[in-house]
């Protein structure tokens, strides 16, 4: 009988690397994936807004199938392989309610003996405890990933990549302005994926510490520090090209307006991990330095 995989729940943050762990997952010989990396299921659960995602995969069903006729080869298998994905992944959302067997069936087809499936959807570090306790059921070896970045420099990425996604004739103006709305929201008493110290929190009161990871990108983006994750993950180290981003993003400076303002509206996460973990990367250090100057 074939022993029951790892269930990794990488559930952030957003602009943290989710990404790239992904792609180095999915090419790992003890790791099974599949070709979605979002799958939104807790979300769904959650807020009951199945229809959304029913028409998203839908749509990206319709998508693939039309490129098909002009593929061939391995690009054909490779587009093949991802519809067959979306296929099974819509019919587990069209249960349109909670169905744990389902969900678990998806992530471990085809799975061969290899020790660890993932599901990798940054959106679960907005859900609240009740269900993060009811993802860890998923498996006997359920286990929670969760990545930070610098707060600052993970907001302004986010803020591009929003302002990118709109397609505007003026990038610059888009991701200014995008900025502004998440900043007037932190100061308003708001919170989202910049809350570090909420979703920590959560998971702290939800998961079992031996099935926590809360892990700084940087580290992960290191040989020494993506082997001790892959340690934790109870899969073999393997190599990686650590200098390559995954939808990084185009680049653009932040202005020192809204630099000095996201400094001010950042501090608390910036304080809260500073406790947790007082040996900070770098890339902390210099920016902490700001906020506290």
């Amino acid at each position: 009988m074939q022993q029951e995989p790892t269930f990794l729940m990488c559930v952030g943050a957003t602009k943290a690397g989710t990404s790239w762990l992904f792609d180095r997952l999915s090419a790992h010989e003890d790791c099974h994936l599949r070709t979605i990396k979002e799958l939104h299921y807790f979300d769904m659960l959650y807020r009951g807004n199945f229809d959304r995602y029913v028409e998203g995969f839908t749509r990206r069903a319709q998508g693939i199938e039309a490129e098909l006729p002009a593929l061939s080869g391995g690009r054909l298998r490779k587009f093949q392989r991802r519809l067959q994905d979306v296929t099974d992944w819509l019919a587990v959302v069209l249960k349109r309610g909670e169905d744990l067997a389902a969900y678990r069936a998806y992530l471990t087809q085809g799975l061969r003996g290899r020790r660890l499936v993932a599901d990798v959807t940054p959106g679960y570090a907005l859900l609240p405890e009740d269900s993060f306790r009811r993802m860890a059921t998923v498996g006997a070896d359920t286990r929670f990933l969760y990545l930070l970045r610098d707060p600052l420099a993970r907001l302004w990425s986010n803020a591009r990549m929003v302002a990118f996604r709109r397609r505007g004739a003026d990038y610059a103006a888009d991701c200014v302005q995008v900025m502004d709305q998440m900043l007037t929201r932190i100061e308003s008493g708001e919170t989202d994926r910049e809350d570090y110290a909420g979703t920590i929190t959560r998971l702290k009161a939800a998961v079992s510490p031996a099935r926590l990871l809360v892990m700084f990108q940087d580290e992960m983006l290191s040989r020494p520090g993506f082997a001790r994750l892959c340690d934790w993950l109870g899969i073999r180290p393997a190599d990686a090209d650590f200098d390559k981003r995954v939808l990084e993003g185009k680049p653009l400076p932040l202005p020192g307006e809204l630099r000095a303002r996201a400094l001010a509206a950042l501090r608390p996460q910036y304080d809260f991990v500073a406790r947790l973990f007082p040996a900070l990367p770098e890339s902390w250090r210099k920016t902490l330095n700001e906020v506290h100057a």
